[in-house]
């Protein structure tokens, strides 16, 4: 049984944290496209030259993928910082005495 010191705590929690911060951009730049296909069919965005794609992958796409990327980042660090203080392995249960 091998016990973390905190050796490798800060290096876990900041490679947790870059993946969260892959994972909550991917989920949101696909929310952010969701979101502005939405958008435009709600609101009849014109679609003159262009204009609705432009709107959807230059506004909402960038913008969700941004808040889903910190968010993404700051829950899996969260994550990772509550495991390095949680004791993962339990003492093994002592039998009763019958």
């Amino acid at each position: 049984m091998r016990i973390s010191t905190g050796e490798h705590t800060a290096m876990k929690i900041a490679l947790l944290g870059l993946l969260g911060l892959m994972l909550g951009a991917l989920g949101g730049a696909a929310l952010g496209i969701a979101v502005g296909l939405a958008w435009i069919t709600i609101f009849n965005t014109t679609n003159l030259e262009g204009y609705s794609g432009m709107l959807v992958f230059l506004t909402f796409m960038p913008a969700v993928a941004l808040i889903g990327g910190l968010g993404g980042a700051l829950l899996f660090v969260v994550i990772a910082a509550r495991d390095a203080e949680i004791a993962i392995e339990r003492e093994p249960a002592h039998p009763r005495d019958t």
